[in-house]
């Protein structure tokens, strides 16, 4: 009776610390939505200005004056759009995580406050992350929209191809706020975009299919986390489900639960 009374308050421990840890987050995030939510023109517009170059210079450009011919879609244009919502999520989720967070603790000074919140170092983590989160689905959604006019695809809106752009944010926004947390100042936060997000903008499958590699190269693009995103989203919105790489979900939640637990012990053991 005593082991299994014990078990019981073990088990009611970690359901309050679990929805503590959940509410706390809420409240983090609450606070950079203050913020974020009187900015939503320039941070839609920020991250649609790449994809929107890569869409007419390489889909209406390059796409059509070399008539390409793609694996799967009608046009090299329709190949793309699915890489290039992916991209957008990326790039603003990465970006704009990494750049508020690095205002706060090098410019503001107000990122001490955040520090001594009395919440679990998990709750500081993930209250960040959503925030890189929503930034992100804004500007990809605003990418999602123009690619459903231009295909009049309304795959693009299938809730399996909403979850894996959700996941994408996750990852992103995880690695830009541990990212945020270690730079030393803006110049670094550049250094890491050219070295890490630029490459990964054209390797990660946005622009071509990586089954047609050769078996080096192919080993490195699925290094990336944004080939996964790309290849599931082109196989939502051009094939049928058999033919979804479903080892691109736990692949993508793995990678955000090893760097959800790599930024709690970061934001543990933060000192500014």
């Amino acid at each position: 009776m005593a082991s299994q009374s014990s078990l019981q308050v073990g088990q009611s421990y970690r359901g309050a610390l679990l929805r503590g840890i959940f509410a706390d987050s809420l409240t983090v995030f609450w606070g950079d939505w203050l913020d974020l939510r009187v900015r939503l023109p320039q941070v839609v517009a920020s991250g649609l200005v790449s994809p929107l170059i890569y869409i007419l210079g390489f889909g209406l450009g390059l796409g059509s004056a070399m008539q390409i011919q793609p694996p799967i879609g009608n046009s090299y244009l329709e190949f793309i759009l699915p890489g290039m919502v992916a991209l957008s999520s990326m790039t603003i989720g990465f970006g704009g995580t990494t750049f508020s967070i690095c205002g706060e603790r090098l410019y503001s000074k107000t990122f001490e406050e955040i520090l001594l919140l009395p919440v679990h170092p998990l709750s500081l983590f993930l209250g960040k992350m959503l925030a890189g989160v929503v930034r992100g689905l804004m500007t990809s959604g605003s990418v999602l929209l123009i690619a459903v006019l231009f295909t009049r695809n309304f795959a693009f809106l299938h809730p399996l191809f909403l979850l894996l752009l959700v996941l994408n944010c996750a990852v992103f926004s995880g690695l830009g706020v541990i990212v945020g947390l270690n730079v030393k100042s803006l110049e670094g936060v550049g250094l890491l975009n050219n070295f890490l997000i630029v490459p990964m903008s054209f390797l990660g499958a946005t622009f071509f299919d990586p089954a047609t590699l050769p078996i080096a190269l192919k080993a490195i693009v699925y290094l990336l986390p944004l080939t996964y995103t790309s290849i599931g989203l082109r196989a939502i919105v051009f094939q049928s489900l058999s033919e979804f790489p479903w080892y691109s979900i736990p692949i993508l939640l793995i990678i955000a639960v090893v760097l959800s637990a790599i930024g709690a012990y970061q934001f543990a053991h933060q000192q500014d």
